[in-house]
């Protein structure tokens, strides 16, 4: 019992200070959320930490981001902003994704996780912004036109995803060598 507590810790230490770089200055759309996402999906044995935990930092960070960073562009608290169900549901889905690809964790799996996850958070988000912003029209060339703006941004998306699932996954895979308490116990 003891044992999977400490684990849990480290797992939620590595996730906090994930999800604290996202409040620091870094190009749009370089994010933890995604890898943050695949690694609990990867190593939570409750599965609802997987869901719970990248959504909450998110949403904590978005909250600071929204009202204080650009607090003076709202008339009001924000406390979700256009298409934020979108965004939310792709990081649930990447858990998921992380759940099903990284059953046993190699770097082959992390890499076409990490893939998965940057193209799922694309396809969702850019749909959602296209879906809520009022910034394209309700048609296909609209929603081309939404995804082909967003494509700069995803390279970003790509890179944070692959760094920040090598920094989170290779962090813990070298914990677990040093502290074997760390692991869980084989059935």
């Amino acid at each position: 019992m003891k044992k999977i507590h400490v684990r849990y810790g480290v797992l939620l230490l590595l996730m906090l200070l994930a999800a604290a770089s996202r409040l620091i200055p870094h190009p749009a759309n370089f994010a933890p959320i995604g890898a943050m996402a695949l690694f609990g999906g990867a190593y939570f044995t409750r599965k609802w930490f997987a869901f719970l935990l990248p959504i909450v930092a998110m949403w904590m960070s978005d909250l600071y981001i929204n009202n204080v960073i650009y607090g003076e562009y709202f008339d009001s608290f924000v406390w979700f902003y256009d298409g934020a169900w979108w965004t939310y549901g792709a990081m649930l889905l990447i858990a998921v994704a992380g759940m099903l690809i990284i059953r046993k964790v190699s770097p082959v799996r992390i890499l076409a996780a990490s893939l998965c996850a940057s193209f799922l958070f694309f396809m969702i988000s850019n749909f959602g912004v296209w879906v809520s912003s009022g910034m394209y029209p309700l048609t296909r060339a609209g929603l081309d036109a939404c995804y082909i703006a967003a494509i700069p941004f995803f390279k970003n998306s790509l890179s944070a995803d692959l760094v920040y699932s090598t920094a989170l996954f290779g962090c813990f895979e070298l914990s677990l060598r040093f502290y074997p308490a760390l692991r869980l116990q084989e059935a």
